[in-house]
C-alpha cells in the first residue's frame, strides 16, 4: 500500500456547517408552525336540533333490544343457509362424479362384451379349424372310396 495523506479537520469551518444546518431546520420548523396557523380550521357552528325523533328513551331501547335478537336470529339462519348450499354443493359434486364413475363402468363393460364376442368368434374359427384338419387328416388315412375295396370282416383286416 502506497503512502497516503491525512488532512485534519477544519474545526470553525465544521462548526459553521452545523450552525448552518440547525439554523436551517429551525426555519423550517417555525414556517411549518407559521402554515398550520395561518390553514387552522374555523370554528363550527350549528343550529341546535332536536335528535332522536318522537320516541322515547324506553322504545328506542326496545327497539335496539328487538333488532339485536332478530339479528342473532337473522345470523343463524345465514349461517343455516350457506351449510345446505355448501352441503348442495358437494352432493352435486359427488353425483357429477359417480355419473363420471358410471359411464367408465359402462364402457368397461361394453368393451369386456366385445372381447368376449371376439374370443368366442376365434374359437370357433379355430374349433372349425382344428376339425377341418382333423377331418383331412382322416381322409387321408382312409382308403379312396373310387377304388373300391371291400373290407373282410375277418380278423386279419383289424389291427387290433
Amino acid at each position: 500500500v502506497g503512502p497516503y495523506v491525512l488532512v485534519t479537520p477544519n474545526e470553525t469551518r465544521r462548526k459553521e456547517l452545523q450552525q448552518s444546518k440547525l439554523s436551517f431546520a429551525k426555519k423550517e420548523l417555525d414556517d411549518l408552525e407559521q402554515w398550520k396557523k395561518e390553514h387552522r380550521p374555523g370554528p363550527i357552528t350549528l343550529v341546535p336540533q332536536r335528535l332522536g325523533g318522537n320516541e322515547s328513551e324506553a322504545q328506542v331501547r326496545q327497539n335496539q333490544q328487538m333488532i339485536l335478537m332478530k339479528s342473532k336470529y337473522q345470523k343463524k339462519h345465514r349461517r343455516e343457509e350457506y351449510v345446505k348450499a355448501k352441503k348442495a354443493a358437494e352432493e352435486a359434486e359427488i353425483l357429477k362424479k359417480k355419473a363420471i364413475q358410471r359411464e367408465k363402468a359402462e364402457r368397461l363393460e361394453i368393451k369386456k362384451r366385445q372381447e368376449e364376442i371376439q374370443r368366442r368368434e376365434m374359437l370357433l374359427e379355430d374349433q372349425k379349424y382344428k376339425t377341418n384338419e382333423l377331418l383331412n387328416r382322416l381322409d387321408v388315412g382312409l382308403p379312396k372310396s373310387n377304388s373300391c375295396q371291400i373290407a373282410n370282416s375277418g380278423p386279419e383286416s383289424t389291427a387290433w
